[in-house]
């Protein structure tokens, strides 16, 4: 159990040239934070502008009460009115403040799940357009690993795009207050925090080129985790005495992962903390220059109030600009795995002219010399295919596994396209029809079908998701799969909850829930029925009954068939046999056994087996 990092993970640092680009995607940013609420962006927005003018206000009224003090200790007045009314308005801005700050925290909340929710939306539709073999690549995978990280905390970078304006307006006033008195303080500052702006710069890009390195085995340790804790893996590694091995596994990977970020982050916090220091020596540099100019009188104690903490929060915010600036440059590059993701293009393009699918098919479909080849696969899953399924005809695929019977059907249904030659439909290629039309008018049940935690209903309307309301049409399906035998045992009949993931949720048997996935098939009226492997859990009577059924119910129909079992096959019209992904025999049951050739052969050793 050993994933390999793709060819094309980088691990290594970022420049700083590549930070500033990945600024770019901020726009991309701003404009899906739009789109998912305007209204709760526009009143973020405000609210910052407003917090930001409350520091220098703060500090401004309390020079004011700090000189109103003097004064009137000083002249012996008895007049404390603009006294108290000062300090009633550093009360107000107080309020005010924390008002704001915590507004400011909700939009910021509120806009954020909803942020969550709709790139996440944006990601399962990207999704559903890409290609079958794409998700079978594990760097597309790690892609859109990546990119499903994005969406949880994004707009947390939005609030630090919006915090760095905030804080830019308030540094604004803060400086000009300083520049007046004396520039070189600002000097003095900036030469401080120079430094620790540059080391987090430098730890943030070897934090990234780390994270991003680690995806491919991250992948694997949640993988590790999931097998041992799981309702759907426990049986078998309870009877395998598994667990040892996954705890190994699990443990190994990581505490591979704890070493090397603790050696980062004891890194990054003792040069942290020569920084900090480097920072406190400036501060109180400029610090002792405004307490000398305060006792030669050159500035009065509300003045010296109003400069030390104006450095003193020009120095915070200039610190948390600089940090924030390389924070900001770092979510960009990180957002950059969330676009890259939405750049990634299907191959199976639809036809700019699509064509609809025929109401009735007249010659039915034909395989032109077709070849395919698995992404990065030097092997041929399938190679000089050429053959013509009827119309109405049942044709059966036999050979041994890996054969390249599932791929041919998925050609069939082209979830894959021919990586050679073609595939016609009437005499006319299957690229040009309507990719949905197609889809719709092919009906097809796999082996590793889906077992939906949902009600018994709904696991029969996913074979056609747009009647999921139509009650008669699910009945109808399950009569004809025999599996209406089944939801009348059932405490809730067609609302039944199925599985065991959520409450009041039924386990049903193999057998059982093969019958609830062949419904699935007759949920729509197609003209192509593929049957790939779904009745494996049955015995051999029970498969034989539910194809004896299907051949009954598609009549008229064409039918493709996969089944390692020769007494459901020989009822097929025709048998096609497929060895290493090429077509050796093809014929009726009796025209194959006459032959005497690869079929007759396989045929022979199960008989035997039945002796």
């Amino acid at each position: 159990m050993n994933i390999r990092p793709p060819k094309n993970t980088r691990t290594e640092p970022l420049t700083l040239k590549e930070r500033l680009a990945a600024l770019r995607n901020l726009p991309a940013l701003f404009k899906l934070v739009w789109e998912t609420s305007p209204g709760l962006t526009v009143v973020n927005a405000l609210l910052r502008i407003a917090r930001s003018a409350m520091p220098v206000a703060l500090l401004y009224v309390g020079k004011l009460i700090i000189d109103q003090v003097i004064f009137l200790t000083r002249h012996h007045s008895a007049d404390t009115t603009y006294l108290w009314q000062l300090v009633g308005v550093e009360f107000g801005l107080a309020i005010l403040t924390d008002a704001l700050s915590r507004a400011i925290t909700l939009m910021d909340a509120l806009l954020g799940d909803l942020f969550s929710n709709h790139t996440s939306v944006k990601i399962m539709a990207h999704a559903a357009t890409l290609d079958l073999d794409q998700f079978e690549d594990a760097v597309f995978y790690d892609k859109l690993e990546r990119a499903r990280q994005q969406t949880i905390g994004r707009t947390m970078l939005l609030s630090q795009v919006m915090s760095q304006v905030q804080d830019l307006i308030t540094m604004g006033f803060l400086a000009a207050g300083l520049m007046a008195f004396n520039p070189w303080l600002i000097i003095l500052l900036l030469i401080a925090i120079i430094p620790a702006f540059l080391g987090e710069s430098y730890f943030n890009d070897q934090s990234y080129a780390l994270t991003r390195g680690q995806t491919p085995e991250r992948r694997e340790l949640d993988y590790v985790r999931y097998l041992g804790a799981s309702d759907e893996t426990a049986k078998e590694v309870k009877i395998f005495d598994l667990s040892d091995f996954i705890i190994d596994r699990f443990r190994h990977l990581s505490n591979k992962f704890y070493l090397e970020n603790k050696r980062l982050s004891i890194s990054r916090s003792l040069w942290g903390t020569l920084f900090a220091i480097m920072g406190s020596i400036g501060y109180y540099a400029a610090y002792v220059v405004i307490i000398l100019r305060a006792v030669d009188g050159s500035v009065t104690i509300g003045e010296l109030a109003f400069l030390a903490g104006s450095f003193r929060q020009l120095r915070t915010l200039l610190e948390g600009i600089l940090s924030r600036f390389t924070a900001v440059s770092q979510g960009a590059i990180y957002l950059r795995d969330f676009f890259e993701f939405f750049e990634i293009e299907p191959k199976i393009k639809p036809a700019v002219h699509p064509l609809p699918f025929p109401k009735i098919i007249q010659q039915g479909f034909t395989f032109d010399n077709v070849g395919f080849r698995y992404l990065n696969s030097e092997r041929w899953a399938n190679r000089h295919l050429s053959f013509t399924l009827h119309p109405g005809e049942k044709l059966a695929l036999v050979g041994e596994n890996g054969a390249g019977k599932t791929t041919l059907v998925k050609l069939l249904a082209r979830l894959y396209d021919p990586t050679e030659g073609r595939i016609l439909l009437d005499g006319i290629d299957l690229r040009e029809y309507d990719l949905a039309d197609l889809r719709l008018n092919v009906g097809i049940i796999f082996q590793d079908y889906l077992r939906y935690q949902m009600t018994f209903a709904q696991n029969i309307a996913v074979g056609n998701i747009s009647q999921q309301f139509n009650r008669p049409l699910i009945e109808a399906a399950a009569k004809q799969s025999l599996a209406d035998t089944l939801a009348a045992k059932l405490p809730g009949a067609y609302d039944q909850q199925l599985g065991k993931r959520f409450a009041q949720g039924v386990e049903l048997s193999g057998g059982e829930w093969q019958k609830v996935a062949l419904a699935r098939a007759y949920m729509r009226d197609a003209q192509l029925l593929i049957l790939d492997e779904p009745t494996s859990a049955l015995d051999a009577r029970a498969e034989f009954t539910v194809f004896e059924r299907f051949a009954e119910l598609t009549k008229g129909k064409s039918a493709v068939l996969i089944s390692h079992r020769f007494s459901t096959v020989r009822m097929a019209d025709r048998i096609l046999v497929l060895e290493k992904g090429e077509l050796i025999e093809i014929g009726s049951h009796p025209e194959l056994i006459t032959k005497g050739g690869r079929y007759a052969e396989l045929f022979n050793l199960q008989a035997m087996g039945y002796r």
